[in-house]
């Protein structure tokens, strides 16, 4: 599973990144996983991501974002913000789930 998370420089979601990760690998899911700031999305998400997920610091560009993202066929998504912190790898990856199996 490749999970393309934005952000506004692509540094705060570091923890985010490492939580989903940890969470991923405690339940056997491979999950690769990059974030990215605003500037870098429109071209990133050409490269065969399989979910865009926006960062909550970020959701007024959220519209913006998801046209690029619906272009390229990736689905795309507004981090829950009780899922955005180093404990929410649980619910950022059952989020994540979610939004892939619809």
């Amino acid at each position: 599973m490749r999970v393309l998370f934005v952000c506004s420089s692509g540094m705060s979601s570091a923890i985010a990144v490492n939580a989903l990760q940890k969470e991923g690998t405690k339940n056997g899911i491979d999950i690769d996983v990059l974030a990215v700031g605003t500037q870098e999305f429109e071209d990133e998400v050409k490269n065969g991501w399989d979910i865009a997920m926006v960062a909550p610091q970020v959701r007024h560009r959220f519209d913006y974002l998801k046209g690029f993202a619906d272009e390229v066929g990736v689905p795309c998504a507004l981090i829950k913000a009780q899922a955005y912190s180093p404990l929410g790898g649980p619910k950022l990856l059952k989020q994540v789930q979610e939004l892939l199996s619809e």
